[in-house]
């Protein structure tokens, strides 16, 4: 009798391993600023990235892949929720981000990843820069997440005097900032030292790993460089012919050799998609310590291609088709993709602009659902992409001194297939295409509802 009980319930424990295994583990790595140009796989010739190299070749290189936004927090509040910022409030066109006296933050009626695959028995942890509310009601906490071990927003905040970015990264001069880190929502340590950030992140992010076991996990680690100012570690102090944004970003390399070394130990890799990617293009200003969009035009804070269109590298050994997609995809394809894939469905109850990739991924077709690309500023439509055409209504350079949008009628219209770089305005040999394109912004305007503005508000007042 006790023999048949032990033997049901070791029946009963393979059953429940076997469908944890079937649901596929998720780790998001998320850098800050990182240019369309910057990894050596994605063509600069003096940064090495050999990590991320052979990520890029196990698994997929996606050249076409964006964000929702050209600036932190609204693209930051798109990956999340695989919703336009502008469906949330969590866009603005005078408050561009949030900021430490701001009194909003990701409204708790969103439905993010990690709270939907909470749904779906998943561990959820987020590490590094939320940039989504600093007050304990928006905190990663409120929206899924177990745990949180990070700084509340960018890292160029909370100076303590004036302080020039170049300079203090210079000089190394992380004193400077004021800025907390917290665990949970508590803050254990203020101001943070910077340059141990990144290595401090990914122990975290190790640890996370190798305490999750067998357990389906979700781990968004969003890194704050190489975000202005620059800082690195020790281990990596002039180690780079790229000089300081070189030696930035190749420790970022070294974190995710580590976390794929972690995966592999644990021996979870071939049962977890990590995805490396960006929040927007490079911050083009600070020159050598800003970044490269590589061919692509313009930067942050802009809706040319460099300010929006990242580097992106997917690997699910064994699972993902490994090669180079062309096609497009998006953060906001995340959460559906996600969901998807951990067996779980969402909820009809509102709008989302991410499509499920999990096909494409795993090489079940040879296209990509997504054909269309809206490309906000603050909380205008300035542009949108439809196949290889892309049509400009608006556009403007938001880091390079331009005050007021250059609005531009007719539109201009380029095809990114030919000319990525976006030097070559056709709008005159393509009405057709441009009335087209015309339309569709048309119809999609004329689909999003006004929300509350999440992002304008500031505490005491």
């Amino acid at each position: 009798m006790k023999a048949s009980f032990l033997s049901l319930l070791a029946l009963i424990a393979c059953a429940t391993n076997s469908f944890a295994a079937e649901k596929p583990n998720f780790v998001i790595i998320f850098c800050d600023d990182l240019g369309y140009g910057d990894l050596s796989s994605f063509g600069h010739p003096t940064i090495k990235t050999p990590n991320l190299d052979t990520m890029a070749t196990e698994g997929q290189k996606w050249t076409n892949f964006y964000v929702a936004a050209c600036v932190c927090t609204p693209s930051r509040a798109g990956l999340l929720t695989g919703r336009l910022p502008v469906r949330n409030g969590m866009c603005s066109d005078t408050r561009r981000v949030l900021f430490p006296d701001s009194s909003g933050g990701l409204p708790t009626t969103e439905i993010t990843i990690s709270s939907a695959l909470k749904k779906s028995g998943y561990h959820t942890a987020a590490i590094g820069k939320w940039h989504l509310g600093h007050l304990p009601e928006f905190l990663p906490t409120k929206h899924g997440f177990d745990s949180y071990f990070g700084i509340p927003y960018s890292n160029d905040m909370d100076p303590i005097r004036r302080v020039n970015p170049i300079k203090a990264a210079e000089e190394e001069n992380w004193e400077a900032y004021n800025l907390p880190l917290m665990r949970d929502e508590e803050i254990i340590e203020r101001p943070v030292n910077q340059t141990t950030i990144t290595r401090r992140y990914t122990e975290e992010a190790v640890k996370k790993i190798e305490g999750f076991g067998d357990e389906p996990f979700f781990i968004y680690l969003a890194h704050n460089l190489p975000h202005i100012p620059l800082f690195r570690g020790k281990d990596f102090k002039d180690t780079s012919t790229a000089g300081i944004y070189g030696d930035v970003v190749e420790e970022l390399d070294w974190s995710v050799g580590e976390i794929r070394k972690a995966l592999e130990k644990s021996g979870v890799s071939e049962n977890t998609l990590v995805i490396f990617t960006s929040d927007n293009g490079p911050w083009l200003p600070f020159k050598q310590h800003g970044g490269s969009a590589g061919m692509l035009r313009d930067g942050k804070g802009s809706t040319w291609e460099g300010g929006m269109r990242e580097p992106t590298i997917i690997a699910w050994p064994g699972i993902i088709q490994p090669g180079i997609v062309h096609d497009m995809g998006a953060t906001l394809d995340l959460l559906p993709t996600f969901v998807s894939l951990a067996g779980g469905t969402l909820p009809d109850d509102r709008t989302y602009d991410g499509v499920d990739l999990s096909a494409t991924l795993k090489g079940e077709t040879d296209t990509s659902p997504r054909d269309e690309m809206f490309y906000y500023h603050g909380e205008q439509l300035f542009a949108v992409r439809k196949g290889q055409y892309k049509a400009h209504f608006k556009t403007k350079t938001s880091y390079s001194g331009q005050k007021k949008a250059e609005v531009h009628n007719p539109p201009l219209l380029y095809h990114l297939g030919s000319d990525p770089g976006e030097q070559w305005d056709i709008a005159k040999q393509h009405p057709d295409i441009v009335k087209e394109l015309q339309d569709l912004s048309a119809s999609h305007t004329k689909g999003v509802k006004p929300v509350p503005n999440n992002l304008n508000g500031v505490i005491g007042k």
